[in-house]
């Protein structure tokens, strides 16, 4: 079964509808709370996350509902503004020095809308978003399932998204960290 999410830039008026995204995550303030790639100050990750929806001039990300639920999540954002991917040595061997790139660090969705199509329109929508606010380029660094050692992948390994999800929102393969760990490009 599929379903046709409708997709909304994260605005402070949104915040609670992104923390029940986050389902039992939320009650822990430690959790990642999308903040893998970043540095920040607060005395925890999902005051970090508020604090920057609050203050975000361009949205940090999007929300997917079903039927005026949300369901999903995809933070994306200009890559200039996520110190841990600019860092990473892996990843500078495969980027190119873009300042008008941007990047999908993560996804939360709901289990229950997993395999229903969320991914890929929160990927369309962050394609939209992305090239509405000046964006050259949108990538992400993803897992490759066919060249992971696990027989049995949890969700929670694949919070990056897969490249089949990426592939079907017409992202392609630039070049890998790994063989598991490929980086996605969409031209916009």
């Amino acid at each position: 079964m599929s379903v046709s999410p409708i997709i909304h830039p994260i605005t402070p008026e949104r915040w609670d509808d992104l923390v029940l995204v986050f389902g039992r995550r939320a009650l822990d303030p430690d959790s990642c709370w999308c903040q893998r790639f970043r540095d920040h100050d607060d005395t925890s990750n999902r005051n970090a996350l508020h604090d920057e929806v609050e203050r975000a001039v361009v949205p940090i990300g999007l929300l997917a509902y079903v039927d005026g639920r949300p369901v999903g999540w995809a933070r994306v954002a200009p890559r200039a503004t996520l110190p841990g991917i600019l860092k990473n040595r892996a990843l500078r061997r495969v980027l190119d020095d873009d300042p008008s790139a941007w990047w999908v660090t993560c996804f939360v969705i709901l289990p229950e809308y997993r395999g229903m199509g969320v991914g890929p329109a929160l990927l369309r929508g962050a394609g939209e978003h992305a090239r509405g606010n000046g964006a050259s380029v949108i990538d992400g660094h993803r897992v490759d399932v066919k060249n992971l050692q696990a027989k049995r992948v949890s969700g929670s390994a694949l919070f990056t998204g897969t490249v089949a999800t990426f592939e079907s929102a017409g992202f392609r393969e630039i070049g890998r960290t790994c063989p598991s760990r490929p980086v996605m490009r969409l031209d916009l």
